[in-house]
C-alpha cells in the first residue's frame, strides 16, 4: 500500500505565477521492505522525477515506511 499526497506551492511574480515547490508526503506499507531499501527507492524516484525536471521546481519528499 502506498499513499501519496502532493501539495503545490505557487507564487505570483509580477503578473505571472510560478510553482517553486512541491511537497510529497508518502506513506507506504510494503511487506518485507527494509527502511534502507525503501528510502533508497523513494529518493531515486524523487531525483529521477520527470515532472520536477519539466517544471524546474524543487520537490521536497517526506517518506515513511509503516509496519
Amino acid at each position: 500500500n502506498i499513499d501519496t499526497t502532493c501539495t503545490i506551492n505557487s507564487e505570483k511574480q509580477g503578473d505571472r505565477f510560478s510553482i517553486p515547490e512541491s511537497r510529497l508526503e508518502l506513506k507506504a506499507t510494503i511487506p518485507h521492505a527494509t527502511r534502507e531499501l525503501f528510502e533508497k527507492a523513494a529518493h531515486a524516484a524523487k531525483s529521477g522525477c520527470p515532472v520536477s525536471k519539466l517544471f524546474h521546481t524543487n520537490i521536497i519528499l517526506h517518506a515513511v515506511l509503516e509496519n
